[in-house]
């Protein structure tokens, strides 16, 4: 049985449009230390190419973890944290909760870049931008924390900053915020 936080293919492909979107959003903090290095805007790129129906889950479950291994390379937490959003963005194929992991690193990236207000602006923006696609789309994952099978159960996007981007967006998909 597939996990809860897989999602349909198509729902898959709505929400990776979405996670590519918030990704790309902070890229540049990930771009300006290291202009040379495509990975986390390929994986963005990859994101789109999936939601189109250009790529399959399968070809990109092999791929997911390339762009997120670009933050290697940055030396800014920012700037890890924007290339962690592009990689998670990337595994939207593999499993639709890794939208709710992109959108929790950019507002991460977006915090360390801009202290006063960076994640709030940022997860502000991120719902702003939700179509009803994508809306009804993330109200059919879990809550964070409630399903152990995926990058919503009790791992590192469970806990602390991360958790609490992803809360909030919860928390406003469910019309609570």
């Amino acid at each position: 049985m597939l996990s809860p936080q897989s999602l349909s293919e198509n729902d898959r492909r709505v929400v990776a449009v979405w996670a590519a979107d918030c990704a790309e959003r902070v890229l540049p903090l990930f771009e300006q230390e290291v202009p040379g290095d495509e990975r986390a805007r390929d994986g963005i790129e990859r994101a789109r190419a999936f939601a189109r129906g250009e790529l399959d889950t399968a070809g990109e479950i092999r791929r997911r973890f390339v762009a997120g291994r670009a933050a290697q390379a940055a030396a800014s937490p920012a700037g890890k944290a924007a290339a962690w959003a592009a990689g998670q963005a990337s595994g939207v194929a593999h499993m639709g909760a890794h939208a709710l992991g992109a959108a929790a690193y950019a507002a991460k990236a977006a915090q360390l870049a801009a202290p006063d207000g960076g994640a709030a602006a940022e997860i502000a923006w991120q719902v702003a931008n939700m179509n009803q696609a994508v809306k009804i789309a993330l109200r059919q994952l879990p809550l964070l924390g409630e399903d152990s099978s995926g990058p919503l159960g009790t791992g590192l996007l469970a806990s602390g900053v991360l958790g609490a981007n992803i809360r909030s967006l919860q928390s406003a998909l469910s019309g609570t915020a």
